[in-house]
């Protein structure tokens, strides 16, 4: 990595083996063997490499950890003949914007984030935290800092007004600059959106930007290039009025893209985003897969002679006992407290006398069903008898047994235990819709919705039940009223992911009392793999309560936390990959 670093260093501004020469009529001469630093890797720009067994040898060269393509391959059988073990032509379509007659759109209303160039240290952070979120390559941070002054590579951030958080990225290349194009084009790469935010058009702005640049630039087009069956992606470019191209793309088999060119699993593309990272983790170390039952999460591994049942994140290794201590809540409660915990007290719905005792005591409870999941049948901050026992009424729809218990306020916190040891925290938060004066609250919701099952295949959606309306008209909104502009809604009052709520990792901020208690409680519970659900003043405070525990956590929900190899670490130690 250090050579791969001080090649780009000194490449920073000259992105190409050859270097260009400034001819007195302005025209530049043509470049060869153009190998473009990304970053995340190497855009190889095949036109300029004369020999097909030059170009395979600099895709073998791609350094670890890092994606080389080669890309506007005419002949892709020659260049993959030199190394048919290694190389592979990338299932990719191309995808071009004609620029000389694109206009950008009037803007209605100013949107609640900006755009910008890579200006800081940390933005090239916050880069690297949305493409591990996105399962995409992160960059090396010297050589994008390098880049920034570079004219041929552009980094264009989206960053959310109110927080400050960049919420998306894309890299744009000016083939002008890069390597003296004599057909004056421009491309788009590497294209992230933070799957949290509550903002659309956020990878529309970020694509129009680039697309604006380069115009007036005075460049004749922009390419894309986007996986074939990226339905999403595809239909977010021919809205915008980019049409398919004849080209190809070559790429060097690695851990990174090797789901591109293994023989199938039967069953792999079926399972949902949890069970799908824990599978792609374990194919990556050799481990043979079964798909039992897609739909369920059902999954076996095997590696050598020890062979283990999963679905999703709770394996065998989780005793029957465990599993019981986190499904019903009353247990969990009263396990942790005995662990010497801080949890809320809770009484039994059935019980009128203790949970009226219970409001007058605080206030405020919450109902919730012993041994409910994702959410379901959960009411927040309910503050009056009738609210309370029609919440009550709510939760039986999914559990005989109903709990009331009381209402701590503080941050949603979920934090990741397997093996006994922290690997992962996230704050939760609850779904938060954004007015544009001109759609309702229902239509606004069914946006937002589109939006979260896009982010995390389909499990994240905010319900158009009646807690949500409660919660709408607790601000004063209902179904059809029209929020202004920037007014911003909460959607529901719980952060659980299955009712729309999102994650936002705070792993480094973690509290040292925080990480204990998490530890401490998953012994309590004797249970090797649990997410579990704090409320917290803030990460990095130490007051807590511990309201419930997950037996079977979303592992996929915090990336770029290692929650995925840990878990595979656990269940076939001799599989354990060094750091």
């Amino acid at each position: 990595m250090r050579d791969l670093v001080k090649r780009a260093l000194r490449a920073a501004h000259t992105p190409y083996a050859t270097k260009r020469k400034r001819k007195s009529n302005a025209t530049f001469e043509r470049a060869e063997n153009v190998a473009i630093q990304c970053g995340w890797g190497r855009l190889l720009l095949a036109p300029t490499w004369q020999d097909a067994g030059t170009l395979a040898q600099a895709l073998l060269q791609e350094a670890e950890g890092q994606r080389d393509i080669a890309i506007y391959v005419a002949e892709p059988q020659r260049v993959i003949a030199h190394a048919p073990q290694q190389l592979f032509l990338d299932p990719s379509e191309f995808w071009r914007l004609n620029l000389q007659t694109y206009r950008a759109p009037r803007r209605e209303a100013p949107r609640p984030f900006g755009l910008r160039r890579l200006r800081t240290r940390a933005d090239i952070a916050a880069i690297n935290t949305l493409y591990r979120a996105r399962v995409m390559v992160p960059v090396c941070p010297q050589i994008v800092w390098e880049l920034r002054l570079s004219r041929a590579v552009t980094y264009a951030l989206a960053e959310d007004r109110e927080t400050g958080e960049v919420i998306g990225v894309a890299m744009g290349l000016d083939h002008v600059e890069a390597f003296a194009d004599t057909e004056n084009g421009s491309s788009l790469w590497a294209l992230a959106v933070d799957p949290q935010t509550p903002h659309p058009g956020v990878g529309e702005a970020l694509v129009r930007y680039l697309a604006e640049r380069f115009q007036a630039l005075g460049r004749s087009w922009m390419d894309v290039s986007v996986l074939h069956d990226n339905d999403q992606a595809i239909a977010l470019y021919e809205k915008l009025g980019f049409v398919r191209i004849p080209a190809f793309a070559v790429k060097r088999r690695n851990a990174i893209n090797q789901p591109l060119f293994l023989g199938e699993v039967a069953g792999l593309n079926q399972l949902n985003p949890y069970a799908r990272i824990l599978v792609d983790e374990a194919l990556r170390r050799g481990i043979h897969v079964e798909i039992l039952d897609a739909e369920s999460g059902f999954f076996r591994l095997t590696l050598g002679a020890r062979s283990i049942l999963c679905r999703e994140s709770l394996s065998e290794l989780t005793s029957a006992v465990a599993m019981s201590l986190c499904q019903d809540k009353r247990l969990t409660v009263r396990w942790l407290a005995k662990a010497g915990l801080r949890v809320p007290e809770q009484v039994d719905a059935n019980d009128t006398a203790a949970w009226q005792r219970l409001l007058t005591q605080y206030g405020s409870v919450v109902v919730k069903p012993v041994d409910g999941e994702q959410g379901h049948g959960i009411s927040v901050d309910l503050r009056s008898e009738s609210e309370v026992a029609a919440a009550i009424e709510r939760a039986r729809q999914f559990s005989e047994r109903v709990l009331v218990e009381q209402f701590c306020r503080g941050e949603d916190l979920r934090v990741v235990v397997i093996d006994g040891e922290v690997i992962a925290a996230a704050l939760r938060r609850p779904p938060v819709i954004v007015g544009d004066g001109r759609h309702t609250v229902r239509a606004l919701i069914e946006r937002y919705n589109r939006r979260r099952a896009a982010a995390t295949g389909g499990e994240s959606r905010v319900p158009l039940d009646d807690e949500t309306r409660r919660c709408l008209r607790a601000q004063g909104f209902d179904w059809d009223d029209v929020p202004g502009v920037d007014v911003r809604l909460l959607a529901r009052k719980t952060a659980n992911l299955h009712t729309g709520g999102t994650l936002h990792d705070v792993t480094a901020q973690l509290h040292p009392t925080l990480r204990d208690a998490a530890e401490r409680a998953a012994r309590a519970l004797q249970i090797p793999v649990t997410g579990l659900d704090f409320l917290v003043d803030a990460p990095d405070q130490p007051n807590y309560v511990i309201i419930e525990a997950n037996e079977r956590p979303g592992l996929a929900n915090h990336e770029p936390q290692p929650t995925a190899q840990r878990f595979i670490d656990l269940l076939f130690p001799q599989a354990r990959q060094r750091p």
